[in-house]
């Protein structure tokens, strides 16, 4: 897949229906199951997240545009005013005239970019999900973080395409910013952010645990 950031906003690749079809995928299946083109499309933006530090923050725009040998994919974080009732894109009006874009690609996109990843939410919670390459990752951070202040830490394990996520989520009526950085920066050292939401791992994935993820797995692997 090849990667172009544009600007601190929006970023571009492409990948070629071969890529494609070798990281699972079948090529008819892109277009009409909503489901598998979701995933690949959170497999791709978690690669371009690793590659160019691309942090998904608010609403998304996407333009897909079909081409002969793959998809040509424009994503651009939209600036949301300060009381989150409108957004405007950081590209010009003539730039977005010039790429079109596919209608059945757009249909099982467009209702599903609305994401607020690591930013406060309505009651002052910030939120992060992290995934693993393994389930021993899981428990060596667990009996890490259940020697420190988990306690008013609200968490979820949930399983996905073989791999395993911990949503996490800190209230600043418990937490300050230092706080939450340590957390993170630990648990980070066992697995990697990323932007899929637990609404997405709810519908989709498999609920391992429900609440006090780190406890629950020390207990029982100590």
């Amino acid at each position: 897949m090849e990667i172009e950031r544009i600007n601190d906003n929006t970023v571009k690749f492409y990948i070629s229906y071969g890529d494609i079809e070798d990281r699972g995928f079948d090529r008819e299946e892109i277009w009409y199951n909503r489901e598998r083109s979701e995933e690949l499309f959170w497999e791709m933006m978690d690669e371009v997240h690793q590659e160019e530090d691309f942090t998904i923050e608010g609403p998304l725009w996407i333009q897909v545009q079909a081409l002969d040998k793959g998809l040509e994919v424009l994503v651009t974080r939209a600036q949301v005013s300060k009381d989150g009732q409108k957004f405007e894109l950081p590209i010009p009006e003539d730039k977005l005239k010039d790429l079109p874009v596919d209608e059945k690609i757009e249909e099982f996109l467009d209702e599903h970019f609305q994401i607020k990843q690591d930013q406060e939410d309505e009651d002052g919670a910030l939120e992060f999900t992290i995934k693993f390459k393994d389930f021993e990752d899981v428990i060596s951070l667990s009996k890490q973080i259940s020697s420190l202040s988990y306690e008013h830490m609200m968490s979820k394990l949930f399983s996905y395409n073989n791999t395993y996520y911990i949503y996490v989520e800190f209230s600043d009526e418990h937490f300050e910013e230092e706080d939450v950085d340590n957390l993170l920066s630990i648990m980070l050292e066992y697995g990697d952010e990323t932007p899929i939401t637990v609404h997405r791992l709810q519908e989709y994935g498999n609920k391992i645990l429900d609440e006090n993820v780190f406890l629950t797995i020390e207990n029982h692997f100590a």
